[in-house]
């Protein structure tokens, strides 16, 4: 599958897009990620006081363009030909 960083995100991958084989969840391929690239990711993702019940990550996550917090979170099954969005959360007012 493919999966794109953005912003801060795409700064700590050091890289924009990444082929990734053989992960069969979000919850794995955030482990997938922080194992073989940084795990500072997990980190941002996972483990901030911004993530609670109802918002199991801190930013963003699209498979296909459909946010995983409607569809089955960190849970959210993934296949190969899956695209996977990453952003950072964003601030404003």
């Amino acid at each position: 599958m493919r999966v794109k960083f953005y912003a801060t995100f795409r700064e700590l991958m050091g890289t924009k897009e990444v082929e990734v084989h053989g992960v069969k969840t979000v919850r794995e391929l955030i482990e997938y990620l922080a194992e073989h690239y940084s795990p500072e990711i997990r980190k941002q993702l996972l483990e901030t006081e911004r993530v609670a019940e109802g918002k199991p990550v801190d930013g963003m996550i699209l498979v296909n363009g459909h946010n995983v917090l409607h569809l089955k979170g960190l849970d959210t099954e993934l296949e190969e030909d899956d695209e996977v969005h990453i952003f950072p959360p964003a601030g404003g007012g």
